[in-house]
């Protein structure tokens, strides 16, 4: 037994010895390789790998500078299209509603200073005297009610007799009211009427009598909407007519292309006018709610209407007060051989009113109701 275990351990070692030996001629030959210099074509493949990756790289960035200097020059070229206008504005022929205060005024008087043959519809026989008493002979003022249909007639012939072969070259659709602005459920239908037959039926009217005089000059037709066509802020008869507005509008512009006649829709933001004088708004509100029921009265609350007033004059705080800036628009749209097809006019039109218009209905309610007042008891039906 001590003989035999005496073997295997010699065995072992004899193993041993014989793997060292093994070893000690191997790593050498393992060394020498390992040290041994990389063939040229090695090198030259990583060098080929370098080669590319700067190549690409600097095509990548040779691109993303061509693409933005094409984006810089698309928008030069954008904005010099912008700046092209009509050569003479001395022999063409304007026609504005709505001439009495605001918009229309300030645009008659303003177009008038530029040269243009104006015709300047009116509502009151006050509104057309104090126009002439500030512009020129150019100038002429008619009285006009757009919601009579043979009065607008009367006037389509009478302007046609005035421009005779020439032609209108611009309708500038302006007349508009704002009806009253309360809770749908606070309202009658007649309540919407009034907004709707003026600012809806009276412009389709005019401009459907007037388009044959604009197409013989290949004119330009002008709706003055409102961010109340884009956005419903209120209740009441205003936005649905607006909105009503930018449909008659969108389609009418593309009936007209195949004439030359170009279309344009203006959308103001709140602005300070006659039309949204804060004082007369909240009078006609405070009217619709002494006539209210009982249940509506529970359901709303007794402060609600004194609450609703005070957050109307604290937005009337923040209202546009340069007019000019509509009118520019108009000037535009009037003179430019590429009018746009819609002006937001406003700080407030550009900031607020138009991009919450392209948001969720989710966004849209969420930030329109955190301006309303809180009902009393809701659920008292």
């Amino acid at each position: 037994m001590p003989e035999r275990g005496s073997q295997q351990v010699h065995s072992i070692h004899s193993v041993n010895s014989l793997d060292l030996v093994k070893l000690t001629r191997v790593t050498p030959a393992i060394v020498q390789e390992l040290d041994a210099p990389r063939p040229a074509s090695s090198w030259g493949h990583l060098l080929l790998l370098f080669k590319n990756e700067v190549s690409l790289s600097y095509k990548e960035g040779k691109m993303f500078f061509c693409v933005l200097a094409l984006l810089i020059l698309c928008a030069f070229l954008w904005n010099y299209k912008g700046q092209l206008k009509i050569s003479d504005i001395t022999d063409k022929y304007i026609f504005i509603t709505g001439c009495d205060t605001g918009f229309g005024n300030l645009a008659a008087r303003t177009f008038d200073k530029k040269g243009f043959h104006v015709f300047a519809a009116c509502l009151t026989e006050s509104g057309s005297t104090a126009l002439k008493a500030n512009t020129s002979e150019r100038l002429h003022t008619v009285l006009l009610d757009v919601t009579d249909p043979e009065n607008v007639k009367r006037t389509a012939q009478w302007v046609k007799n005035q421009v005779g072969e020439k032609g209108l070259w611009g309708l500038i659709n302006n007349a508009g009211i704002l009806g009253v602005l309360a809770p749908t459920d606070w309202l009658t239908v007649e309540d919407y009427r009034e907004p709707v037959e003026v600012n809806l039926f009276g412009l389709i009217n005019v401009t459907l009598n007037m388009l044959p005089l604009v197409k013989k000059a290949q004119g330009r037709v002008i709706n003055v909407s409102s961010i109340g066509g884009r956005l419903a802020f209120s209740g009441g008869g205003y936005v649905p007519s607006k909105y009503a507005v930018e449909g008659f509008n969108d389609s009418l512009r593309r009936d007209m292309k195949a004439f030359g006649v170009h279309v344009s829709c203006i959308e103001p933001g709140l602005f300070k006018t006659e039309l949204s004088d804060p004082v007369k708004t909240a009078e006609k509100k405070l009217a619709i709610w002494k006539h209210l029921s009982p249940d509506i009265k529970q359901q709303y609350g007794e402060g609600y209407i004194e609450k609703s007033l005070d957050k109307l004059k604290g937005a009337t705080s923040s209202v546009n007060t340069d007019l000019s800036l509509v009118v520019e628009s108009m000037d535009h749209a009037l003179t430019s051989l590429f009018p746009k097809t819609h002006y937001a006019v406003g700080n407030d039109a550009k900031t607020l009113w138009i991009p919450l218009s392209h948001m969720p209905a989710v966004l849209q309610d969420f930030l329109l109701l955190k301006q309303k007042v809180e009902l009393a008891n809701p659920k008292a039906v």
